[in-house]
């Protein structure tokens, strides 16, 4: 094993792919950086039965039919499950033609495999990398408290404070669907860092760059320019804006290059008792309480060179 080989950060995706989850993935399966054990699906932007489909869709995508990939939970902890077809279209991802996948499921849940994964690893020895609601991640956080030493950290995507909610006026979409689970995790001690929509809204795709994208002339450019193109329009319409932001990639160009950020270390806790706000995540910026931060939430981005990267590592794969 070579040094690069051990340097590799070991991860583990949790995703309802939603294109901009299928950015996310393929910019993760061609970074040598990190070291992907496995993609986790959950119900989120569509039914888990499709999130699962077009996880294994993309790993194929990719080129890597060998990644593992495992069945998550089909709805939230507590509630009903919420979804957002009239963002990602019916498929999730919507735009391209991809073929129906031929790699298989894993037989193990992902809540176990989760499980599996951080007790077998040293403490501290895994990230964690869940894009869609937390579901997987605080079902296993319930069954086996033991695992929380073992996580380095989980860097998400979710949740909102200055640019207020995406699903309802307070609350954004990944924290909204499962909110219980969201406590679970914000109150569980495991460092924790937040791309929200403070810091996904300050870096808006432009045709030009999803133009870029289609120019590698790869099946993985052209697709993935399919899917922003038709993803994008959504975000244009609602805000007016020339571009939509292109939230979960955030999360593993965050690992691969952390100083594209910035940040605070806040307190932040999710609400589950109002239906009025419920979901939303209240971040004591200014630590007007006397509550120790539970999480770096990211507000910066440097917007050009989170493109460039996203760029570069779409462009690593060859047809």
């Amino acid at each position: 094993m070579t040094s690069a080989e051990i340097s590799r950060r070991p991860i583990i995706i949790d995703t309802d792919p939603g294109q901009d989850d299928a950015i996310a993935i393929l910019t993760a399966l061609a970074s040598p950086e990190l070291d992907v054990l496995g993609i986790t699906a959950v119900a989120g932007n569509v039914p888990l039965p499709l999130t699962l489909l077009n996880t294994r869709k993309l790993c194929e995508l990719a080129g890597k039919p060998d990644t593992p990939v495992f069945e998550g939970c089909a709805r939230p902890m507590v509630r009903s499950l919420v979804t957002a077809e009239h963002v990602h279209g019916k498929t999730g991802l919507d735009g391209p033609e991809l073929p129906e996948p031929t790699m298989p499921v894993q037989e193990e849940h992902a809540v176990d495999f989760i499980i599996a994964s951080l007790l077998a690893a040293d403490d501290a020895g895994i990230t964690l990398c869940p894009v869609g609601p937390l579901t997987n991640i605080a079902l296993a956080m319930v069954k086996e408290p033991s695992i929380v030493p073992k996580i380095r950290e989980i860097v998400l995507m979710g949740g909102a404070y200055w640019e207020g909610g995406n699903i309802t006026p307070t609350a954004e979409f990944n924290i909204y669907v499962d909110p219980h689970a969201a406590h679970v995790v914000f109150t569980s001690g495991v460092p924790i860092v937040a791309h929200s929509l403070d810091v996904t809204h300050r870096a808006l795709m432009t045709k030009e760059w999803i133009a870029a994208v289609r120019a590698l002339e790869t099946d993985v450019g052209r697709a993935s320019a399919e899917m922003l193109t038709f993803y994008e329009r959504f975000d244009e319409e609602k805000y007016g804006t020339n571009g939509g932001p292109l939230h979960d990639p955030n999360v593993i160009a965050y690992l691969i290059d952390p100083t594209i950020y910035e940040g605070k270390d806040c307190f932040v806790e999710v609400e589950i008792g109002s239906e009025k706000t419920m979901g939303q995540t209240s971040v004591d910026w200014w630590r007007v309480t006397k509550n120790e931060p539970n999480c770096h939430w990211i507000r910066e981005v440097d917007s050009e060179r989170f493109y460039a990267l996203l760029l570069d590592r779409l462009g690593r794969y060859n047809d």
